[in-house]
């Protein structure tokens, strides 16, 4: 046997299969690695599950106090709107909600009904009517709004919205439920706009072939085909900008007015619970009624999102049902 066909011990054993035929040590090295690589995944998928779960369960000993250790009424707080919490640990105050909880539902609900049809229609046009040049120049330009910080969102509305909605309705001033619900709608229009257009997308190019071979037009395919299709992801769209909606705070904060007080209309100030939790959390005395009621606030978010992400999976599961039946 001449040199080049010399082959040490060792590259032998990593080229042969075990004794026994068992697996050679390589193809042990690589099961091996993809064990490590599941566990990691699974850790992972274990780790989203967990940590949703942990907040919700911090959020609830925090703002539990209100009821267990103040003893208020869970309807004084939510239909009361008498707010007045001692900051000390004595108690003795009023904890009632109601204004904060019914500004966040009329900003909210307001940047949807502003939101909504823009980005549905933005989202059909990139897909649909012009699925070229909204891939190359729309969707791109959408998707920059996304990373744009909210306090920049903030600060235009407050030095351009705000002047032009008391200029325009000739009010004392503009801070108004109409400029907190622009300012989120235009915060939360990228994603909405995003997730439908990619939900538009997914639709299986048949139904179109198929619905345009029985002679139907482009506005009746868009219509009666794809939309109701693309449904599940829309939805899901909606209710992701419909959480940055609630959650915002600080845009909001600095054109909504933050008058405690009931709005008589969408040009009136009011506040919201975002507002008051991070314009007050700081000052307030910790584990004080005045802290534990705003921790009680950010319970009250976290429940509300939680019912909407509900509403939408049960909304889904009826138009799947609907779909297959």
């Amino acid at each position: 046997m001449n040199g080049t066909d010399a082959i040490r011990p060792g590259q032998e054993k990593a080229r042969t299969a075990s004794p026994g035929g068992g697996i050679s040590f390589r193809e042990d090295a690589m099961k091996r690695k993809e064990d490590i690589w599941k566990f990691f995944v699974i850790l992972c998928g274990a780790f989203m599950i967990v940590l949703p779960i942990s907040i919700g369960l911090f959020l609830f000993y925090k703002g539990a106090g209100t009821f267990t250790i103040y003893h208020h009424s869970i309807p004084e707080f939510l239909f009361s709107s008498n707010w007045n919490p001692a900051d000390d640990s004595a108690g003795g105050g009023t904890i009632g909600a109601a204004v904060y909880i019914v500004g966040s539902l009329l900003v909210c609900g307001l940047a949807l009904l502003i939101a909504v049809p823009f980005s549905l229609a933005a989202a059909v046009f990139m897909t649909e009517i012009a699925p070229k040049r909204g891939t190359q120049i729309l969707k791109p330009a959408v998707e920059i709004f996304v990373g744009i910080p909210s306090v920049v969102y903030g600060w235009i509305g407050l030095t351009i919205l705000v002047p032009f909605i008391k200029k325009v309705f000739s009010l004392n001033q503009g801070f108004s439920v109409l400029a907190a619900g622009i300012v989120l709608a235009i915060m939360i229009f990228p994603s909405i706009t995003t997730l439908s257009a990619d939900a538009i997308r997914g639709v299986d190019d048949k139904c179109r072939k198929a619905a345009y071979g029985m002679g139907a037009t482009r506005w009746q395919v868009i219509r009666q085909i794809v939309v109701p299709a693309a449904k599940p992801g829309i939805l899901t769209g909606i209710i992701l900008g419909l959480a940055r909606a609630f959650g915002e705070a600080l845009a909001v904060a600095m054109v909504i007015g933050k008058t405690r007080a009931f709005p008589a209309g969408i040009l009136s100030p009011t506040t919201n619970l975002t507002a008051a939790i991070a314009s007050d959390m700081g000052g307030a005395m910790e584990g004080g009624e005045y802290n534990t009621a705003l921790w009680t606030m950010a319970l009250l978010l976290f429940l509300i999102s939680l019912l909407f992400i509900f509403m939408v999976h049960q909304i889904s599961k009826r138009g799947e049902r609907a779909a297959n039946g």
